[in-house]
């Protein structure tokens, strides 16, 4: 990142900070970390009860940052021969009607979310990522996006590179519930991977859950959680439930303004 472009994020943090959205100000305060890291998130939300901390607390211990390997052809391998191909750098026939726009084999996120047509339950799902180089006019907009399992579970994905965002909502966090074992996010304008192995949640004929959802992933060839238990949906600002949590549903791409570039999706039925 270049000096104005640091300028100018450090800018947009502070603006941010000292003038929140109308919505921000009459229901939520946004704060810095107490330990002076520059992390910035919330401490008027619920405590959630499996972690002790606030949803989006800045002062959650930040995962520490490991340096993933160098990129090489060989990390833009073939879909392996049972996989169910979501995009290959050409048609979206694989997805509900929507307004993304493909250019050069990539997929830009516009206005979403973006749903898949078919739905999955248990599955292993490869998905390949790109930030923005260029400067988002919002904070909230550097990278902003996810991929979302059962369609309401969202691994998050954002510019974990260089944004010091609340641990529960930085890039490969289970969003608003459970950050990532390690920050292995790469610099915007470099592809990232996601490699995602899905349990669904069991429920009973009373819909009540026998056994939670869970995730095993990596972030660009790094463990970032295993076997972790998911606790229901993934709300802003809130607590996770499992109402209206399916058994199974589309997978989706979310948008947040932020033309987040998408290549190599595939999925397969597990």
């Amino acid at each position: 990142m270049t000096c104005r472009s640091t300028f100018v994020l450090a800018a947009l943090i502070a603006a941010l900070l000292v003038a929140p959205s109308q919505t921000q100000a009459q229901k939520h305060e946004l704060v810095y970390a107490q330990d002076g890291s520059g992390v910035f998130g919330y401490k008027d939300t619920p405590v959630q009860p499996w972690s002790g901390f606030h949803v989006h607390d800045p002062d959650r211990p930040a995962p520490p940052i490991v340096t993933p390997g160098p990129l090489t052809p060989a990390d833009q391998p073939s879909a392996p021969s049972d996989a169910l191909v979501l995009f290959d750098g050409r048609g979206l026939d694989q997805w509900q009607e929507n307004k993304w726009q493909v250019e050069d084999g990539c997929l830009i996120a516009t206005v979403g979310p973006m749903r898949t047509k078919e739905q999955f339950g248990d599955c292993q799902l490869h998905v390949e990522w790109m930030v923005p180089e260029e400067p988002a006019e919002s904070i909230w907009d550097r990278g902003n996006n996810g991929v979302f399992l059962l369609g309401v579970i969202e691994v998050q994905i954002f510019d974990s590179s260089s944004v010091k965002l609340y641990p529960d909502g930085q890039a490969a966090s289970i969003y608003a519930q459970t950050p990532p074992l390690v920050n292995a996010s790469r610099k915007p304008g470099e592809w990232q991977t996601y490699d995602i192995a899905f349990t669904a949640p069991r429920f009973d004929d009373a819909g009540k859950v026998c056994a939670p959802a869970r995730l095993t992933m990596f972030h660009n060839g790094v463990l970032v959680h295993l076997n972790q238990e998911i606790f229901g949906h993934t709300p802003h600002l809130r607590l996770a439930s499992y109402d209206g949590v399916p058994a199974q549903g589309p997978l989706a791409l979310g948008a947040h303004g932020c033309p987040v570039r998408f290549r190599n999706i595939w999925v397969r039925r597990l």
